[in-house]
């Protein structure tokens, strides 16, 4: 006999249930048809046998399973997901174009390739022709070769950084400044990186070399790479790989800033704002960090199309209105929210809800500054403090609405960094309520969010490491009263 037989057999069969579906107890009757061809069965080798067959027949099939239970807005809430609150916010439709004056503060860095002392490409160098017609206030045709998305227009005024520093210290011929290399190679290296930027400023800008003085460190003054990290260091590594740019002269500083922290003076900026943070529609989904491993949405129109949205595991998302409505001014909607509890169960709730699209018939002018972080937030709070009270509280109008939105970059735990946010935009606020408290002032209106990482949302995109560094912010918007 032949060990080995090959077979093969075609058919459709179809099941019967004969018990209730919320029976524990399942009786299934199959009726089926069948072919089996003969493909060269050979049981013997001294002799050959053929056969075709086509059957037909039923299977009686017996089981028993457990019971799961889906919960709805009418169910009784097992203890686990009993505190689960779910809510959407959507706002009214503001009909305003937000011609925002922003007050952009200009980071004091310029990052390096990892294993390059070169000025990276995507920094706008000019030449000594180009020079001569150069406006920080005008920087829309000095744009950098490689720009990602995102918030393109602020980036185009980081990317000139080197460019603004030659520009203001051609017309403060008193002020100097200190170029600092830090690379993971050794100071030689940063020192070599901080040479490069020195003789740009000098061969064409045409500063005078004795302005300029060069050092070179292992590390910067605050590293994002901490000893015994493990996670994101490439990332962290990045970020260190700098020339930061020093200067004790208030002309080209921030106002009330000294040292060498210092940040430059920041760059006006007037551009109109699409679709503000305030004109998103919110998501809350409260107890749902502690009762669920992940949950999701699906938001259903009038015509009964249907849209997914996660998996989520944060109490709060917002979404941009016009990711829901497309191009329809506005529409009914069901948003179903299901969570996957972390003993089983899926918990689905339901509220209706009508969204309205963002439009921008009308002008209002806002105002916009930003608080800029190392990963030191405490002394990056008090460097703006007196900035924050002296300069920004007196510009908040009459009846005004402050909305403070923080965010943070995509290093590190994402719960961590979501609290950080909102414990960096809750530190804004009370200086700027203490400021007015001051001034005897109690009218205005206050917004706050904690933004954390999220990267829909993030000002800028993560790629590059200052990216980052300015995706570590806290973002001010002033509104007068409508």
């Amino acid at each position: 006999m032949n060990k080995t037989l090959i077979s093969l057999q075609l058919g459709a069969g179809y099941d019967i249930p004969l018990s209730s579906q919320n029976h524990r107890l399942q009786v299934v009757l199959s009726p089926f048809v069948s072919f089996q061809p003969y493909l060269g069965q050979s049981p013997r080798s001294i002799e050959t046998w053929n056969i075709t067959t086509l059957r037909a027949g039923a299977a009686l099939k017996f089981g028993v399973g457990r019971e799961s239970k889906v919960l709805t807005t009418t169910d009784a809430l097992v203890p686990y997901t009993e505190d689960v609150r779910f809510s959407v916010v959507s706002p009214k439709n503001i009909p305003t174009e937000r011609r925002v004056r922003e007050t952009f503060p200009l980071r004091n860095y310029v990052y390096f390739n990892l294993g390059s002392t070169e000025i990276p490409d995507r920094y706008v160098l000019l030449t000594k022709n180009q020079i001569k017609g150069f406006r920080e206030d005008q920087l829309e045709e000095y744009t950098p070769k490689k720009l990602s998305g995102r918030s393109s227009r602020e980036m185009k005024v980081y990317y000139n950084v080197l460019n603004i520093v030659g520009d203001r210290l051609g017309k403060n011929p008193s002020s100097t400044i200190t170029l600092v290399g830090s690379s993971e190679k050794g100071p030689e290296d940063g020192r070599e990186m901080a040479e490069s930027i020195k003789e740009y400023l000098t061969e064409v800008w045409g500063i005078n070399d004795t302005r300029i003085n060069v050092e070179g460190r292992d590390k910067p003054l605050v590293p994002g790479e901490q000893p015994g990290a493990t996670t994101d260091l490439k990332l962290l590594r990045e970020g260190d790989r700098r020339v930061s740019i020093e200067s004790n002269s208030p002309a080209l500083l921030m106002e009330f800033q000294s040292g060498a922290d210092a940040k430059f003076k920041p760059v006006e900026i007037v551009a109109l704002q699409e679709a503000p943070l305030d004109s998103y529609v919110t998501f809350n989904v409260e107890g749902a960090r502690e009762a669920f491993s992940s949950w999701w949405m699906e938001i259903k129109d009038e015509q009964g199309k249907v849209q997914v949205f996660g998996p989520y595991t944060k109490e709060q998302v917002r979404i941009p209105g016009k990711a829901i409505l497309g191009t329809r001014p506005e529409g009914q909607y069901l948003v179903t929210m299901m969570g996957i509890a972390k003993s089983g169960p899926t918990v689905k709730k339901e509220t209706s809800v009508h969204m309205v699209l963002w439009t921008p018939p009308q002008n209002e002018e806002g105002m916009r500054f930003s608080v800029i972080f190392e990963f030191d937030e405490s002394k990056a709070i008090s460097i703006y403090e007196k900035y924050l009270t002296t300069v920004l509280v007196p510009k908040i109008p009459q009846g005004g609405t402050v909305i403070i939105h923080g965010h943070t970059d995509i290093t590190g735990d994402e719960t961590y960094n979501q609290k950080l946010s909102q414990a960096r935009a809750n530190e804004v606020m009370a200086i700027l309520k203490d400021g007015l408290s001051r001034a005897g002032r109690n009218d205005v209106k206050f917004e706050v969010y904690g933004i954390g990482e999220d990267e829909l949302l993030s000002p800028f995109e993560n790629t590059l490491p200052e990216e980052r560094a300015y995706n570590r912010t806290v973002i001010i918007d002033i509104i007068p009263k409508k």
